[in-house]
């Protein structure tokens, strides 16, 4: 059947008849049209790969300047590192999204190269015949691959959990080491649960407050970091992808 058939003018008098672009008709400008789309998926997941790697670069330089002014001097407070692990949590969730919209057009350029460029390369036997009809439903009816958290736990195991990791040692060191405290040079060394708590406080949230607060986030970020996702098909396929 000619790919053209519907899209030539319903009368050939009417002048004002429409007529969408030609189909590719052989497998010439076939082959043409596949690279082209494929440069187009590249540069998009490239740019969204620049914005992902934005993202965790902020997330990078906030616990740094905080964990600088933080540990620099005993008169600064460890809110600052209390603020720094919501600051981080903010960008994992900014992160997340940018993700989501990678990995549809990473998994498309990855049916690409699967299935048409490695067989052109070297043939073998075909694993899925229908490997365009993803990309094809993708394209008629974008939706994403995986879900909201999956990207956030995918992001905590692969950047986001060595972030926390460090902000919950300098935390931990601040409270509990008298030289990192206000007023150090009246301060007792630490060896009570009741003087930990103490120190947590934050303002007008009790010692214990804070400390629940900040065992609750770790218990998901360690809870993220553990979990395995199912295999996500062929979309997914391969080890090499963020």
């Amino acid at each position: 059947m000619d790919p053209l058939i519907g899209l030539k003018p319903a009368a050939t008098g009417d002048a004002t008849a429409s007529v969408g672009p030609p189909l590719p008709f052989n497998s010439s400008e076939k082959v043409n049209a596949v690279i082209h789309y494929y440069r187009g998926e590249m540069g998009r997941m490239t740019s969204w790969r620049d914005r992902i790697d934005r993202t965790s670069n902020w997330a990078i330089t906030v616990v740094a300047a905080l964990l600088s002014i933080s540990l620099s001097t005993p008169s600064s407070h460890h809110g600052v590192i209390v603020f720094g692990m919501l600051i981080v949590s903010l960008l994992l969730l900014i992160e997340a999204r940018r993700y989501r919209f990678f990995d549809v057009y990473r998994s498309r350029v990855r049916q690409l190269e699967r299935y048409y460029f490695a067989q052109v390369l070297s043939p073998k036997a075909e694993l899925n015949a229908d490997w365009a009809g993803p990309i094809a439903q993708s394209l008629r009816k974008p939706s994403f691959f995986i879900s909201y958290r999956e990207a956030v736990f995918r992001r905590i195991r692969r950047n986001y959990s060595w972030m926390y990791l460090i902000l919950l040692l300098a935390w931990g060191l601040k409270i509990s080491s008298p030289q990192l405290l206000p007023d150090d040079t009246n301060a007792e060394v630490v060896n009570q649960w009741s003087d930990l708590v103490a120190n947590a406080a934050l303002g007008p949230v009790s010692g214990w407050g804070v400390l629940g607060a900040v065992a609750v986030l770790y218990t998901a970020v360690l809870a993220a970091s553990a979990y395995r996702e199912a295999d996500d098909g062929e979309f997914a396929f391969g080890e090499a992808h963020v």
